[in-house]
């Protein structure tokens, strides 16, 4: 009898924890938050929308965008780094979270450790340009003309330690010139200093200025991805024009908090690369600037932890501070 009894506990201690997963409700139950660091209208917007559309479809639950459009991106990701860590509120966000990771020390959580990648959504150019009545036409001309007046081209970004002025400090290092740095709050008055000639160059994301080239408006001399972009087939790189080590781009993802459970996070990554690589999200992206771009949550994790270290390098070596 003891055997017995024995026997029967073992057996019921061990479907316990089978009888429990069986109980335990599937994911999603609620609605889905992507929760987005900037206004209504921004690239970051545009694609949560998109992607929260189809994903919603695909799992079968609402999927709503909150906009949290504050100090840059950083209460968004705060606000979902302190969520609770269930599926149920991502961030989706661009480079910018790893820029600013690189250079602030007071961000409320830790790029690294109080997140944990989901799914890449794209990546796109960021383009060199200058007004249509500038007199550089190519990316040597641009080039000479600074050699030649060192510190009185003045370059424009959306802001001390934004994407662009990364990339900006990149092609300067890479191309050996000098040109003075201008920041201002947002791409729109930085766009509107560049056509008035408060400033020279503008290196800005294929989405908010292919509408001023394609208006006539802006010239863009270059792309800073290695190679040729989809996006502006017709432009060089830098890197082929000869400016080694002067590439970079711009990317999209989505990230949970820390401690969301492995099984959720796949499940998102398996739907949303399927959604980025469908045939008409690869249409949608080329129209905003961009290229879809799937990577495991592993490859994810590695690229951002690689994408800080590089910036961090980048800003010690320009004296990029933040605002």
């Amino acid at each position: 009898m003891k055997i017995f009894a024995i026997r029967t506990t073992l057996a019921l201690a061990c479907a316990l924890p089978f009888a429990a997963l069986a109980q335990a409700p599937a994911w999603p139950t609620k609605p889905i938050t992507l929760v987005v660091g900037s206004a209504p209208g921004g690239s970051n917007d545009t694609f949560a929308r998109a992607i929260g559309k189809k994903l919603s479809d695909a799992l079968g639950q609402p999927v709503v965008v909150d906009n949290k459009p504050a100090g840059g991106g950083i209460l968004a990701n705060g606000f979902v780094a302190k969520a609770a860590p269930d599926g149920y509120n991502l961030v989706v966000l661009s480079s910018t979270f790893t820029t600013g990771a690189a250079i602030r020390t007071n961000l409320q959580y830790d790029a690294i450790k109080s997140f944990k990648p989901v799914a890449m959504l794209g990546k796109g150019p960021l383009l060199v340009t200058v007004a249509n009545d500038s007199p550089y036409k190519t990316i040597g001309d641009l080039v000479a003309a600074a050699k030649a007046n060192p510190g009185k081209l003045n370059y424009g970004t959306s802001g001390a330690g934004s994407i662009n002025h990364f990339a900006t400090e990149l092609f300067i290092d890479a191309a050996g010139i000098k040109m003075t740095h201008v920041p201002y709050k947002g791409m729109g008055p930085a766009t509107n200093d560049l056509l008035g000639g408060q400033i020279q160059v503008l290196v800005a994301s294929a989405p908010s200025i292919l509408g001023q080239v394609k208006g006539g408006r802006v010239r863009a001399l270059a792309v800073t991805t290695a190679t040729r972009s989809p996006v502006a087939p017709d432009l060089p790189s830098l890197e082929q024009s000869g400016y080694k080590g002067s590439a970079s781009e711009l990317w999209w993802g989505v990230l949970a908090p820390a401690g969301t459970p492995q099984p959720v996070v796949d499940r998102l990554n398996t739907e949303i690369n399927k959604i980025v690589l469908s045939a008409d999200m690869k249409e949608f992206f080329l129209k905003e600037g961009a290229e879809p771009a799937a990577m495991k949550p592993a490859e994810f994790e590695a690229f951002i932890a690689a994408e800080i270290e590089r910036w961090k390098q980048v800003a010690k070596a320009a004296d990029i501070k933040p605002e």
